[in-house]
C-alpha cells in the first residue's frame, strides 16, 4: 500500500513556529514527522511518496529518515509544488501514484485501527485535512479532465489535526485515549481509562514498556506478601497491590502502542510476568489462609498452584502452536475467532464466553471485590477449579483447533478470515 504525504510551504509552517520546530516536535515522545508516516507502516503503508516543497529545508527529511521507526518503509521523493485542491497536481503526479493509495495530512494524527476502517473513496475527500483511503482511477480519472466533481463526504476517520492555536497537549490526549485494541472489552477500557495520566507523563521520559511490566512485577511481588500475612487488612492491602500490578499490566501495552515500542521480546515477557505474579498470588494466598484458617486450605491451593503451572505449559504450547514465532501478539485474537467459528459445538460454545476471566485485567476485579467482602476461601476454592479446567480444555482445543501444527492452524485462520 502507497501513502502520499505533502510538506506544506515555508509560509504555512511559519504558523506553526517554523518547520524544524513543528515536524520535529515531538508528540507523545514520537517526533511529528515520523509519527505521521509510521502509524500508516502499521496499518500496511510500504512506500511512501514524500512532496517537498522547493522552498523545504531537505536536509530536515534526512534527519527523519534515520529513524528505526521507518526501517523496511520504500520512499520517493518529489521536489515541487502542490496543492491538492487542483486538478493539475494531481495529473502531474500521475506517474507516481499506485492504484490505491492513503492520503496523509502532515499533521493529522491517528492510530492504525482507524486507517485500516477507512472504506476507499470513489472521488476526491470533502477535506485534506484528515486521512482518506483514495484511488487512482477515480480521483485522476477527474483530474485528467480537469473538472473534480463535489467533494464526497469521507467516512469518519478518528483523529487530530495539529493546528497553530491547538495545544499539542490536547492531541497527545486524544492519542493515549486511543492506545488500547478494537477487542477491549468493559474491564480493559476501565483500566485504560485509569493508566491514561500514567501513560502521557511515561511518554516523554525514557522509561520503557518493559520497565513498566518490570514495576508491576515488583508491585505483584508485595500484593504476594501482604496477602501471605493471614489477616484482613493485609488480604484486602494485597488485593489492591494486585489490582495496581493488573494496571501497570495495561500501562506497558499502552506506552508501547503510543510509542511504537511493540516487540515479540515485549509480548513474550509480558505474559511471562503476568505468569510469575499470578503464581506468586496464589502462593501468598494459600499461605495467608493456611496461616488463619489451618491445614485444609493448603489441599486447596496446592490443587491451585498444580493447575495454574499446568495451564501455564500447556497454554504456552498452544501460543506456540497457533501463532509464527514472530507475532505471539496475535494469539488471543486467534483463538477467539477460532472459538466463534466453533460455537456449533457446546465446549466452545461456553468458554467464548467465560474465558475472559482469565485475563489478568479482568481478575484484578473479582479477586478485589472477594477479598473486601470476605470471600477469599471462595475463590481459592473457585480458582482451584478453574485453574485445572483452563488446562484441560487448552489440551482439548490443542486437539481439536491444532492437532495438525502450524499448517493445520495457518490453514483454519485462513478459513476464519
Amino acid at each position: 500500500m502507497q501513502g502520499i504525504l505533502v510538506i506544506p510551504d515555508s509560509s504555512t509552517l511559519r504558523g506553526f513556529a517554523g518547520a524544524e520546530r513543528i515536524l520535529t516536535r515531538e508528540i507523545s515522545g514520537v517526533p511529528l514527522l515520523i509519527r505521521v508516516i509510521a502509524t500508516a507502516m502499521r496499518a500496511g503503508m510500504n512506500h511512501l511518496l514524500i512532496i517537498w516543497p522547493p522552498d523545504a529545508d531537505r536536509l530536515l527529511w534526512d534527519r527523519c529518515a534515520g529513524s528505526p521507526l521507518l526501517r523496511n518503509l520504500r520512499i520517493s521523493h518529489l521536489y515541487q509544488g502542490f496543492e491538492p485542491r487542483e486538478p493539475a497536481s494531481w495529473a502531474g503526479i500521475e506517474w507516481a501514484i499506485e492504484d490505491q493509495f492513503y492520503w496523509l495530512p502532515w499533521n493529522w494524527i491517528t492510530n492504525k485501527w482507524a486507517l485500516l476502517g477507512l472504506a476507499p473513496l470513489s472521488g476526491r475527500p470533502e477535506s485534506w485535512d484528515a486521512a482518506a483511503l483514495l484511488e487512482k482511477h477515480a480521483l485522476l480519472g477527474e483530474a485528467a479532465k480537469g473538472r473534480l466533481r463535489a467533494g464526497l463526504p469521507a467516512p469518519q476517520s478518528d483523529g487530530a489535526l495539529i493546528t497553530p492555536d491547538r495545544r499539542i497537549a490536547e492531541v497527545e490526549k486524544f492519542l493515549v485515549a486511543r492506545a488500547g485494541k478494537p477487542s477491549d472489552g468493559i474491564y480493559s477500557r476501565f483500566n485504560r481509562l485509569l493508566c491514561r495520566p500514567a501513560v502521557r507523563l511515561l511518554s516523554h521520559t525514557p522509561v520503557t514498556p518493559n520497565w513498566v511490566t518490570v514495576g508491576g512485577l515488583v508491585v505483584g511481588i508485595a500484593a504476594a506478601l501482604m496477602y501471605a500475612r493471614g489477616f484482613y487488612g493485609a488480604y484486602v492491602a494485597g488485593a489492591l497491590l494486585f489490582f495496581v500490578s493488573g494496571l501497570f499490566d495495561d500501562a506497558d501495552g499502552m506506552l508501547a502502542r503510543v510509542k511504537f515500542r511493540e516487540s515479540v521480546f515485549g509480548t513474550w515477557f509480558e505474559g511471562l510476568v503476568d505468569e510469575t505474579t499470578y503464581l506468586l498470588l496464589f502462593g501468598g494466598i494459600t499461605a495467608g489462609l493456611y496461616r488463619e484458617r489451618g491445614p485444609r486450605e493448603l489441599t486447596y491451593g496446592c490443587l491451585l498452584l498444580i493447575g495454574c503451572a499446568l495451564s501455564i505449559a500447556v497454554t504456552r504450547w498452544q501460543r506456540k502452536l497457533a501463532t509464527a514465532p514472530d507475532r505471539p501478539h496475535e494469539y488471543a485474537g486467534r483463538l477467539n475467532r477460532l472459538l466463534e467459528q466453533d460455537s456449533s459445538n457446546l465446549v466452545s460454545r461456553i468458554v467464548r464466553q467465560i474465558h475472559i476471566f482469565i485475563k489478568k485485567g479482568v481478575a484484578i476485579h473479582y479477586l478485589l471485590i472477594f477479598t473486601v467482602l470476605g470471600g477469599l476461601p471462595w475463590l481459592l476454592r473457585l480458582a482451584a477449579l478453574g485453574a485445572n479446567l483452563t488446562w484441560t480444555l487448552a489440551l482439548y482445543f490443542n486437539g481439536r483447533f491444532f492437532r495438525r501444527g502450524k499448517a493445520g492452524a495457518a490453514a483454519r485462520d485462513a478459513q476464519i478470515a
